[in-house]
């Protein structure tokens, strides 16, 4: 069911959301967590990580970006759950780990739901998803999607930071204990989902789009086939070969009918001419 590629792309999302997530709690936590210098760490990282894991599993390493992609038809729908899973999953490795490093449990920071909050987030996730479509419909090189992935991730906390958080990510939410459906969770995937396909309808190349969406298409539908080798077509060779087989044995079985046929008249003729001179011998010595 997994093979070796699906495997390293879900440890990629694993690796890389835990991450992202360490190094933005131990930002925001510690003396120096401004926006800027959390918005510099998270981009610092996200452009590592792009391009350590990018050519195996496209480095998301966000559960808004993995469904914004899945609503453009980039990714499966079986790929999309995995990979939003196993995110959480390294979301929330980075906030035991984290715990463990300073020896406390952290205190929620999410708050409550605010519209505002909602709309900080979206607009941020806006911003990142732009520049992660940008990289995915123009096909950049792994080095040129790293940089720019983790440029919008920087300035999408930047520009979100005035009013909330600026976290753009439902993983990091949960890892960092600011899990809140309505502002942390809804608001990056919206922006997410509403960038990409955006994109992707006004600025994206038709014959990219098209050709992506034929392959997820293809992905889901074909199946393994086992391939079933059909017996050789004989050539002209081979017939020849087969047909002169029986020729040549009805010609040998005709060969030794005519011969045994010729060898009894053969055989008749001796024993008649053999009594006539006995015959005319008895008749001389009569004489």
């Amino acid at each position: 069911m997994f093979g070796r590629q699906r495997i390293a792309a879900l440890v990629a999302e694993f690796l890389g959301t835990g991450a992202l997530t360490l190094v933005i709690i131990s930002v925001q936590r510690s003396t120096i967590g401004v926006p800027f210098f959390v918005a510099l760490g998270a981009g610092l990282t996200v452009a590592l990580m792009t391009f350590l894991f990018g050519h195996v599993s496209g480095a998301h390493l966000n559960p808004a970006l993995t469904i914004g992609m899945w609503t453009a038809r980039k990714i499966t729908t079986g790929k999309a759950i995995f990979y939003v899973g196993f995110q959480l999953l390294g979301a929330y490795a980075a906030y035991l780990l984290y715990t463990y490093f300073v020896d406390n449990k952290l205190s929620n920071i999410g708050g409550h739901y605010s519209s505002r909050v909602l709309t900080a987030e979206a607009v941020g996730a806006l911003v990142l998803g732009f520049a992660a479509a940008a990289a995915v419909y123009q096909r950049f090189s792994n080095a040129t999607t790293a940089a720019i992935n983790g440029l919008g991730y920087m300035l999408a906390i930047v520009a979100a930071s005035s009013v909330s958080l600026g976290i753009i990510n439902p993983a990091v939410a949960f890892g960092a204990q600011a899990w809140v459906w309505g502002t942390y969770v809804l608001g990056p995937i919206l922006g997410a989902v509403i960038a990409i396909n955006v994109y992707g309808l006004l600025f994206a190349d038709r014959d990219v789009v098209i050709a992506g969406e034929t392959a997820a298409l293809a992905s889901v539908s074909i199946s393994e086939t086992t391939i079933v080798e059909a017996p050789a077509k004989p050539t002209r060779s081979t017939r020849s070969t087969a047909a002169r087989k029986p020729r040549a044995a009805a010609g040998t079985r005709s060969r030794s009918t005519t011969t045994r046929v010729a060898a009894k008249p053969a055989s008749r003729s001796r024993s008649t001419t053999a009594r006539k001179s006995s015959t005319t011998t008895r008749r001389r010595k009569s004489s």
